[in-house]
């Protein structure tokens, strides 16, 4: 199998996280790319440099006033005097439709959803060669590749078009289904990280030509919390174009085999032509935010159940953090995938 990164995606390294008012070591650490790398490798992939294809890709699904934010604001947040090192809001707008303002801090509050998406002199770098890797590997699938892996990092399934969120800034997998939209395909993502891919939903939730499908730690009482819920399907072109398998806590591999099941039919039934697979990790049982309890054997049963599918597939790297198993979770997703081919 074919797999894209590029080691500028090593740039971005942030130092906080506030979970529950306190402040803790930031869990998506570039170290994670050493992990996710050998194993992919384990697992037989070939990795090459993304090509750049510059910004309009990325603007297909993004407004240039939130790339601008993200390339610049780290320099001017650096102006001011006695700013921390990472750009951290600490306010936001009651709603996105009051009024934007000029000022760094009020422009990192409309931007920013959460204090999980520390922004650093590195940030815009790495990420822009994040969704590249993921542009890659949609172009690879758009010359007849059956699959291919992006080591995507940092993620991107919680970005949506004009706000960070989640360790997330630039959509990876929805950069790469507009890719394949593009090119006249007709695709589906389908997200299998823990925590809902809340971003990804509302970037495609009007609209009829992605599918969005989410399988997920219901989010009553877990990140996102305010999206992800059963009820939302969609919106105008868009209704029913949108479906959310949110699962109690601590599912084990049989009850997200149930719900993979029902999101693949899905996916068939849309006349999909090409899968994202928003690839995270973090549903497993040994990930410390303990939300599924899928195990190894799990993993590679959701590998073999979307390769039954027989469509082109490109898995998008999203979350799974460092754990002594998050490497061998990805080899068992990836190795069978590709045994089930």
């Amino acid at each position: 199998m074919k797999a894209i990164f590029d080691p500028r995606q090593w740039h971005h390294d942030p130092k906080h996280f506030m979970a529950n008012g306190a402040i803790r070591p930031n869990p998506e650490q570039p170290r994670r790319i050493e992990v996710l790398k050998s194993a992919a490798e384990e697992a037989g992939c070939d990795f090459q440099a993304p090509a750049d294809a510059g910004l309009g890709p990325i603007a297909a699904v993004h407004t240039p006033e939130y790339l601008t934010f993200l390339e610049t604001i780290h320099t001017r947040w650096r102006r001011i005097e006695g700013a921390g090192e990472e750009v951290i809001p600490n306010i936001h707008p009651a709603n996105r439709r009051d009024s934007y303002p000029k000022s760094a801090v009020g422009q990192a509050g409309y931007h920013q959803a959460d204090t999980a998406c520390p922004i650093s002199q590195g940030t815009w770098d790495a990420a822009y060669w994040s969704a590249q890797s993921a542009v890659t590997g949609a172009d690879l699938l758009r010359a007849g590749a059956q699959a291919a892996y992006a080591l995507s990092r940092p993620p991107g399934h919680h970005a949506f078009a004009d706000l960070a969120g989640g360790f997330c800034f630039l959509n990876n997998s929805g950069i790469a289904a507009e890719r394949l939209r593009a090119a006249g395909l007709r695709p589906a993502i389908l997200d299998v990280d823990v925590h809902h891919g809340n971003g990804t939903q509302g970037m495609f939730y009007e609209r009829d030509d992605v599918l969005t499908v989410s399988i997920h730690a219901d989010p009553a009482r877990f990140y996102p919390f305010f999206w992800g819920h059963a009820q939302e399907r969609g919106a105008g072109r868009g209704l029913g174009c949108n479906l959310n398998l949110p699962l109690p806590r601590g599912t084990n591999d049989d009850g997200f085999l149930e719900a993979l099941t029902t999101a693949l039919q899905r996916v068939r039934n849309f006349g999909t032509e090409a899968l994202v697979v928003a690839l995270g990790l973090d549903a497993s049982i040994d990930d410390p935010f303990q939300g599924l309890a899928v195990t190894q054997d799990g993993f590679a049963r959701i590998g073999a159940a979307i390769a039954a599918t027989g469509l082109p597939v490109l898995f998008v790297q999203e979350g799974g953090y460092l754990s002594d198993t998050l490497g061998a979770n990805l080899t068992r997703t990836l190795t069978g995938f590709q045994e089930a081919s």
